[in-house]
């Protein structure tokens, strides 16, 4: 009997402190730009956001100094994107939606949901209206009034045949089954890119697929390999990257149709992709991974951090590489 009361005092006690979590402001730190930083975003050369653990938003006009902003939640934020110099949106874990009108300065809750304990990994707007969040589970939410509403949305044409052919098997013999099914059965999307009028979707199991109407239908491209990738661009001449585990670079210059790999020295996460002037590409990964590209992704030279922390982000800005880090905010010196 005392177990089960004290099983009881637990789950209670830890809904709690997630409510407690989700409604709390997040804590002013003078440590919070050395804390963990999940994403950093270049606002149109005037300033940069970094965003990351305990809700922690950050400011900065010149890459060096930063100013913690208000939050209004103590939700680990994972992604943050501004679709010009005001309007900003930034989305977390427990399915967490902020947005800022006044270039990152105060921020409020377009969304929470402490139920569904799924993270958002990613949000893209393509203007001031519309805006799409993706995440764990095949989690994707759209909105189409700046965030005053959002709308989930279920993309199955991103599974298998296989697992397609499951959820219609569900679907037949039991329909709550088949719902609860569905909304665990897609992969994660790590990455959401627009390029042009065609967006890109990357995540687990190998998946790329792309949109020519903003996501509302998806093309899935056919299985490169069946690791997780975690970002995809296009370089400025014109080809296409995917970055993934296990230190896997593909690179494709028939518009993700076929898909080449790039041998890299390093078997480490890759994280992220930064363009730097007409023929620089950078990757960012795991174990202090740093690595550099001067002939559009088909050879990379390596230089990894003493401190062997995992790079998540980073964006150029004054000339600098300005990276979010498992160690906080890093200003790396870039050369073409």
């Amino acid at each position: 009997m005392i177990k089960i009361l004290l099983l009881i005092f637990t789950i209670i006690l830890s809904q709690a402190t997630q409510a407690t979590t989700l409604t709390a402001d997040a804590v002013i730190s003078p440590l919070a730009k050395d804390s963990l930083l999940l994403d950093i975003k270049n606002v149109n050369d005037q300033f940069l956001i970094a965003v990351g653990e305990r809700g922690h938003i950050l400011r900065s006009t010149d890459g060096k100094n930063w100013q913690q902003m208000p939050s209004p939640t103590q939700i680990t934020l994972t992604s943050v994107f501004f679709v010009n110099s005001s309007l900003g949106w930034a989305v977390g874990h427990n399915a967490t939606i902020l947005h800022s009108n006044d270039s990152g300065f105060t921020w409020t809750v377009q969304n929470q949901n402490p139920q569904l304990e799924v993270p958002f990994l990613n949000v893209h707007f393509k203007d001031s209206k519309e805006g799409v969040a993706v995440g764990s589970y095949g989690l994707y939410y759209r909105t189409k009034d700046a965030g005053l509403t959002w709308q989930q949305e279920f993309h199955l044409t991103l599974l298998t045949e296989e697992d397609l052919e499951y959820l219609d098997e569900l679907k037949r013999d039991d329909e709550a089954v088949y719902l609860t099914e569905r909304s665990r059965i897609l992969p994660h999307f790590n990455r959401f890119y627009q390029d042009g009028r065609t967006v890109y979707l990357v995540g687990e199991l190998g998946l790329i697929a792309k949109s020519n109407d903003y996501g509302a239908n998806w093309e899935r491209l056919a299985d490169v390999y069946q690791g997780s990738f975690y970002d995809i661009h296009r370089t400025k001449k014109g080809n296409l990257l995917a970055v993934g585990l296990r230190g896997n670079v593909f690179r494709s210059v028939s518009n993700g149709n076929d898909w080449l790999n790039s041998p890299v020295e390093t078997t480490a996460l890759l994280n992220n992709i930064v363009l730097y002037q007409d023929n620089v590409v950078f990757l960012l990964g795991n174990n202090g991974v740093l690595l550099k590209s001067v002939d559009d992704g088909i050879t990379f030279t390596m230089n990894t951090q003493a401190d062997g922390k995992a790079l998540l982000a980073g964006a150029i800005f004054k000339d600098k590489l300005i990276v979010a880090s498992e160690v906080g905010i890093k200003v790396l010196q870039v050369t073409p």
